[in-house]
């Protein structure tokens, strides 16, 4: 055998060994892809990327920063229910906490007041929300699908389900340690006070407080209420209507950014003045990207009104994790951690970027890079300059451009 017919065959040999074991290799990753064991197949077809992680993600834990309202527990009553998603239910979720609400037409959340901001998003129907100032000036208003309110700590108020079809909105408190049963109510403010107080308070004879509520109402059934004109006219009394508007009609404003890939509303104290809780309500179009980013001031709480998605979240440590997220779900990321949110449906993916800052703020990974001098990016990625020119010069919120 020639040394050249040598040189072939041991070449070829070699080759045929490599392939072998590049086989093996993948032959051994297909097997280790396989759960013969008990399954929740419904559960894992929602969440691909836990049961399989990209190889992207780190082996090292990243907190787990998603929780379904389905798992919530849900407290139902004459009128509607209730439900919330807490630190209790999700413990990275230490700065927001969430209630989702539904009414019937007629259907009233009683009168009560919070220790806690809170903050809303209309999901389903139409409302009639009761309030006053801190000058005891009246403010009434109905809100609809995607309007907003915000009541400060301390604002006392109601909601009621209007016709035809009552109401769902979704409640944002400013402390993750929340809880709806911690609510202070007209009904046990009322139940807790001798009755001798009562009528010295108000002037009016014991008597008339006999029948008053011995449980919270919380949520109760009731007429629909009369015209919104009435309405206000009867509460405002001497003292008039409120200066202030506690309501917000998102729709009413133009996107804060559009591409042809999606775009965001963002709302905070520069355009609705009461509140002190930040919202972006975001919507990517499929196959779109909510561009890589992250929040210096405020953790982000988010609620997913529809489609499907999945975020990864690049937590210190040299950490990275990727979950899976469809509507009714709650996602959290702390602050200053790096992510995005990426469409996986084939419909619109909306949803909801909430913070407990009176401002929003954001940084985008690509803005960074792009006004960073080209030469230190390119020695960092290895990449070459038209690659580094490429790079989005202004952000594109929603990718891509």
């Amino acid at each position: 055998m020639s040394a050249f017919t040598r040189r072939s065959f041991i070449g070829t040999a070699a080759a045929a060994v490599g392939s072998f074991a590049a086989l093996q290799k993948v032959a051994g990753a297909d097997r280790s892809k396989s759960d013969p064991g008990p399954a929740n197949p419904g559960l894992d077809g929602q969440n691909p990327d836990s049961i399989w992680p990209p190889p992207t993600d780190s082996k090292s834990l990243v907190q787990n920063f998603k929780y379904p309202f389905s798992f919530a527990n849900k407290r139902s009553y004459e009128g509607g229910w209730s439900r919330e998603v807490t630190v209790r239910e999700l413990p990275v979720s230490k700065t927001l906490a969430g209630v989702n609400m539904r009414l019937t037409a007629g259907g009233v959340r009683e009168l009560h007041w919070h220790t806690s901001a809170e903050w809303a998003i209309m999901l389903y129907g139409t409302a009639r929300i009761t309030a006053i100032d801190e000058s005891g000036k009246s403010f009434v208003a109905d809100t609809n699908k995607n309007d907003l309110w915000f009541f400060p700590p301390g604002v006392p108020h109601s909601i009621q389900g209007l016709n035809p079809d009552g109401c769902e909105f979704m409640l944002v408190f400013d402390d993750g340690d929340f809880s709806e049963s911690e609510t202070v109510l007209l009904s046990d403010s009322m139940m807790h006070l001798p009755p001798e107080v009562l009528s010295k308070n108000f002037g009016i004879n014991q008597q008339a407080f006999a029948k008053i509520p011995k449980q919270e109402l919380f949520i109760f059934q009731t007429d629909v209420p009369p015209s919104l004109a009435d309405d206000q006219k009867a509460a405002a009394g001497a003292l008039g209507k409120s200066p202030k508007d506690f309501a917000f009609r998102t729709m009413e404003i133009p996107p804060t950014k559009q591409t042809k890939s999606g775009d965001v509303r963002i709302v905070d104290s520069r355009n609705f003045k009461v509140t002190t809780t930040a919202m972006a309500m975001v919507t990517v179009h499929p196959g779109g990207l909510r561009e890589l980013h992250w929040h210096p001031n405020a953790d982000e709480w988010q609620y997913y009104i529809a489609g499907k998605g999945r975020m990864t979240v690049v937590a210190t440590g040299n950490k990275a994790r990727t979950i899976d997220f469809q509507e009714g779900d709650v996602g959290y990321v702390q602050k200053t951690l790096l992510h995005y949110i990426e469409n996986t449906g084939d419909t619109d993916l909306v949803f909801l970027e909430m913070f407990k800052s009176s401002l929003y703020q954001e940084f985008s990974f690509s803005e960074w890079l792009a006004h960073t001098p080209a030469e230190l990016v390119m020695a960092h990625l290895n990449i070459d300059k038209a690659t580094y020119d490429a790079i989005p010069k202004t952000g594109g919120v929603v990718m891509p451009l």
